[in-house]
């Protein structure tokens, strides 16, 4: 098991940033692929980025140019800067990690081994 704990939700206004952090602590976070997804009601799990083990980063379409994920392997913390907000990106925020990079399939949700609890983040118009 891979312990993931994401923070940083909350509500913001559209236009607005959040950063969302993801701790993953207890064992050898660096060795891990480690992405973020979200998902919003009566919606399927989305993948938003993902970083892998080199810092090679990935982006879904509809975020491109507005979050970047980032990771700090010293301290084992994945980010998730959002920048320019919009009332489309409320969701629920997930956390995850898979040893072997997933690749072209990364934004399905069964390509990934280990998922944290998640964190609401709404955006208000």
């Amino acid at each position: 098991q891979v312990p993931l704990v994401e923070s940083g939700g909350g509500s913001v206004q559209a236009g607005g940033s959040l950063r969302l952090s993801c701790a993953a602590s207890g064992y050898t976070a660096s060795t891990y692929c480690m992405g973020w997804f979200r998902q919003a009601p009566g919606k399927e799990r989305e993948g938003v980025a993902y970083i892998t083990t080199y810092g090679t980063t990935r982006y879904g379409d509809s975020v491109k140019g507005r979050f970047t994920i980032s990771r700090d392997n010293a301290k084992s913390i994945l980010s998730l800067q959002m920048n320019s907000l919009k009332a489309e990106d409320t969701a629920m925020y997930y956390c995850a990690a898979v040893l072997s990079s997933p690749g072209d399939s990364w934004q399905h949700a069964t390509a990934w081994d280990f998922w944290g609890q998640g964190t609401q983040v709404t955006v208000s118009s």
